[in-house]
């Protein structure tokens, strides 16, 4: 059964850090695509970044390059996003979906999502 749990989510004040994790259990995570999207009140759920399962290559949404860094560590099975100078844009529910086939960073690639912590920047 395969099962994603986030953690890592919380307040933090703009300019500030966090870091998401995503343990990932009844698969191997290392053989299978991996993204972190986000959806923020009224808007639609959007890709921030993600790592195709075809080619290993890594995509970031425009709005974070150069903030945000998506990672994995095989041996614990989890994915990380790690997000610094954070924005009161960034504020969104997170999610953490995985697939075999992946390529691209667009909801309809993924078949397995993880719960959604809550992320906000504000002062």
């Amino acid at each position: 059964q395969v099962q994603l749990v986030e953690s890592g989510g919380g307040l933090v004040q703009p300019g500030g850090s966090l870091r998401l994790s995503c343990a990932a259990s009844g698969f191997t995570l290392e053989y299978y695509a991996i993204g972190w999207f986000r959806q923020a009140p009224g808007k639609e759920r959007e890709g921030v970044s993600c790592i195709s399962s075809s080619d290993g290559s890594t995509y970031y949404a425009d709005s974070v390059k150069g903030r945000f860094t998506i990672s994995r560590d095989n041996a614990k099975n989890t994915m990380y996003l790690q997000m610094n100078s954070l924005k009161p844009a960034d504020t969104a529910v997170y999610y953490c979906p995985t697939d075999f086939w992946a390529g691209r960073c667009v909801i309809t690639e993924y078949d397995y999502w993880g719960q959604g912590p809550q992320v906000t920047a504000s002062a």
